[in-house]
């Protein structure tokens, strides 16, 4: 159980064990702002979008190499327009889950793409040691 010491209570938690840490309110909550069945199922989506038509398997971070936002954009209205069938009770090509899957997909890829140009205009890349030595690593946070 977490409580705040008397003095200076906006710097300095102290736990039942006696172990101190300074506070966490301004820090990102990942695990907060994140659900994990949400993250399974998105996981569970994209790994099945990673088979290529010739049977190949793509590396799961592939999508990082760079696609035009022109593509998310179409991409994301038809999976939008899935999910929207969904919603008023019509069938759609691929299911409400995969069409939420689908625009999620796209919005996160869309937004790496801007965030990608925002942070190369402010510092030179490097090479990332990632699967693919093609990738190029950002700091964004």
């Amino acid at each position: 159980m977490k409580k705040q010491t008397k003095n200076n209570t906006k710097r300095v938690r102290v736990f039942s064990t006696g172990a101190n840490r300074d506070i966490d309110s301004d820090k990102l909550d990942f695990e907060g702002f994140y659900s994990p069945i949400v993250m399974q199922r998105f996981a569970e989506y994209m790994h099945q979008h990673r088979q290529l038509p010739d049977g190949t398997i793509r590396p799961s971070d592939n999508w990082q190499l760079g696609i035009p936002k022109d593509s998310y954009i179409k991409s994301a209205f038809r999976h939008f327009h899935d999910w929207w069938m969904e919603h008023r009770g019509y069938s759609s090509r691929e299911g409400l889950e995969n069409a939420l899957c689908g625009v999620i997909f796209n919005a996160q890829g869309y937004l790496f793409e801007i965030l990608k140009e925002k942070n190369t205009k402010r510092q030179q890349p490097t090479k990332q040691t990632s699967t693919n030595s093609k990738y190029i690593k950002h700091n964004f946070i």
